[in-house]
């Protein structure tokens, strides 16, 4: 799968909030992943989501407001997994979950260790939505729980709840990339518990769960919360990310229509994790 990067220099490099500003209104338009630099931020896309015309207006919106300049960079499959590998760390998350690639030494002092070989799927616990939802998920009792993961990317989160004891675990993704890559993963943690599909909410149509996680983005979400909300068993949980701060009320909004209220939040540089239920 081949990629295009908007690499976006600022201005005024030092404009507070000008980066979250941007990401935002490029995560409305199929954006789905953002890296900060010195001068400003890339933006990474699909290459068969990308229009040109999409992303001049959504751009255009902002740029009297904050000056900047941008450049698009093909990413060809071979380099983009190139990229990964040679940026990709290993973290520790809350001092007790350990993530690392196949080609990283283990940690024997972790509580939970998570070998990911990330590849070009969203998930490797060093963006703030996931790192979030980690923490979230480690204070948690997955025993006997049934999950959901819709959006599951590498399968980190649904990898996470399987070692932490949960028996039955469904993990979704749209994208065959992210499809191949979670089924891997999944084989190398021997967490063969997990369910990994490729589509999207119309496969839990019938289904119940008793925790559902979703780490997508706002406009997804927002579609399909109903039907997260249908398969809720009584008493379950919903772990939303995937957007920032701002989008909050709109999407409180939309959860408390189905009777799912906020039970906790957390934020970390604007981006948001939250559990309604």
């Amino acid at each position: 799968m081949n990629y295009f990067e908007i690499n976006i220099t600022l201005s005024n490099h030092e404009a507070p909030d000008s980066r979250d500003i941007i990401a935002a209104h490029l995560s409305e338009s199929e954006f789905e992943s953002f890296e900060d630099t010195e001068t400003g931020l890339k933006a990474f896309i699909q290459e068969h989501l990308y229009n040109e015309n999409v992303v001049k207006e959504a751009l255009d919106e902002i740029s009297e407001m904050i000056p900047f300049t941008r450049e698009v960079i093909f990413i060809p499959e071979q380099n983009w997994n190139e990229t990964w590998e040679k940026n990709y760390e290993p973290v520790m998350i809350a001092g007790k979950c350990f993530i690392r690639a196949p080609f990283h030494a283990p940690n024997p002092e972790a509580k939970y260790e998570l070998i990911i070989e990330p590849k070009m799927s969203f998930g490797t616990a060093h963006h703030e939505t996931t790192s979030m939802m980690i923490e979230l998920i480690l204070e948690k009792n997955w025993q006997g729980k049934k999950v959901l993961d819709m959006g599951s990317g590498t399968g980190v989160l649904a990898i996470l709840t399987s070692k932490m004891g949960a028996p039955e675990i469904m993990a979704i993704d749209n994208d065959e990339w992210a499809f191949l890559n979670a089924v891997e993963n999944v084989e190398r943690n021997n967490t063969s518990n997990i369910k990994v599909l490729q589509g999207d909410d119309a496969l839990i149509e019938n289904q119940k769960f008793d925790v559902i996680i979703a780490n997508i983005n706002r406009n997804i979400l927002l579609a399909q919360i109903q039907n997260y909300s249908r398969a809720l068993n009584t008493g379950g949980e919903v772990f939303l990310s995937g957007f920032y701060e701002e989008d909050v009320p709109v999407l409180l909004k939309e959860t408390e229509k189905y009777h799912l209220k906020l039970k906790q939040k957390i934020t970390k540089n604007n981006w948001v994790a939250m559990i309604v239920g």
